[in-house]
């Protein structure tokens, strides 16, 4: 079969798509068919040797993606009949979607609703439950706030904007091009702002300050890098700003604006959380399911690649040229 191997740690152009056997099953598996795999920028984390977890070279990237499964261990059939063949299962491993078949255990598979595509399913998970566990666990968002959401066109920021809308809040959204920034509109923002033109700033505090605000209450950034400071100062007195990521490079920010206007920085790791909380990340991934399902959460269809092209999915994620997500189709 087909796979994306990395061999050693480093850049993503040492990536090779080469013929390996078939996985083989073993006690408490199954074997599936790769549908699609989401690309995420944890991956480019990930083959770089950059990620907190360090998987053991050489293995196959992949972190979230949708199979169909097609054998099951013995054990497998006995204690979890509801993983039968030809059911198809989402499964977040960290490893193993950028190949034709994986085998994967069983308890990391979760049955995908029939409402939900291949694409969708395969791309949700770390946008979402990222976005659900910070505005909701980290944040303690409350209706009527305000959000400004940066990177909003990219699949993290979109997933913040749509959740963010769900829960009452006003959304502004800024995003580098008009495509990204109809996208993030079209998701519920009420305003979406040219990040490399507008000025920002002084726009959102005209925006709330009807409400007796001096700037917005959330600021969710998932790019980092220079313009931080910017997006701190956006914030009113006891806003809140959200450190998602750091796609742009880790900034410096001044702590005084933070001391004298009482605001705060949180950080957000759901991944590490969700490691230490399987329980509740199980319940919380089952109701974003089940609120993607029902049409009440929107996660766009993204932009397919063949898995002969992962790598330019890949660069295309880590240059942010993408808009919404992507996904690699065997």
């Amino acid at each position: 079969m087909r796979a994306i191997l990395c061999r050693n740690y480093g850049p993503i152009d040492d990536l090779v798509l080469d013929d390996v056997p078939p996985p083989e099953l073993r006690p408490g598996t199954i074997k599936l068919d790769v549908l699609a795999a989401g690309v995420n920028y944890v991956d480019n984390l990930i083959i770089s040797g950059r990620y907190q977890v360090k998987t053991p070279t050489p293995f196959v990237p992949g972190f979230e993606f949708v199979g169909r499964i097609v054998d099951v261990a013995d054990d497998v059939a006995r204690d979890a009949p509801h993983l039968t063949v030809g059911t198809r299962v989402l499964v977040v491993s960290g490893e193993g979607g950028y190949a034709e078949q994986t085998v994967v255990p069983a308890h990391a598979a979760i049955p995908v609703p029939d409402e939900i595509s291949d694409g969708v399913a395969a791309t949700f998970v770390q946008s979402y439950l990222t976005a659900v566990f910070a505005l909701r666990h980290r944040a303690r968002a409350e209706r009527g706030q305000s959000l400004l959401v940066l990177g909003a066109g990219g699949g993290v920021g979109l997933a913040a904007v749509d959740v963010g809308a769900s829960m009452g809040l006003r959304v502004f959204a800024a995003a580098s091009s008009e495509e990204k920034r109809q996208l993030a509109l079209d998701k519920g923002a009420e305003v979406a702002f040219d990040v490399r033109n507008d000025d920002i700033k002084t726009a959102v505090r005209e925006l709330v300050a009807a409400e007796g605000k001096t700037g917005v209450d959330l600021v969710y950034d998932p790019v980092g890098g220079d313009h931080a400071e910017t997006w701190l100062r956006t914030l009113g007195d006891g806003g809140q700003y959200l450190v998602i990521g750091f796609v742009a490079g880790i900034p410096s920010l001044p702590l005084n604006h933070v001391l004298l206007r009482n605001r705060q920085i949180t950080g957000v790791e759901w991944g590490s959380w969700a490691g230490r909380n399987r329980a509740d990340n199980e319940a919380l991934l089952s109701e974003v399911m089940h609120s993607v399902a029902a049409g009440q959460l929107h996660p766009v269809e993204p932009t397919v690649y063949p898995l002969e092209r992962t790598v330019d999915a890949l660069r295309d994620l880590a240059e942010r040229r993408a808009s919404g997500k992507l996904v690699v189709v065997p």
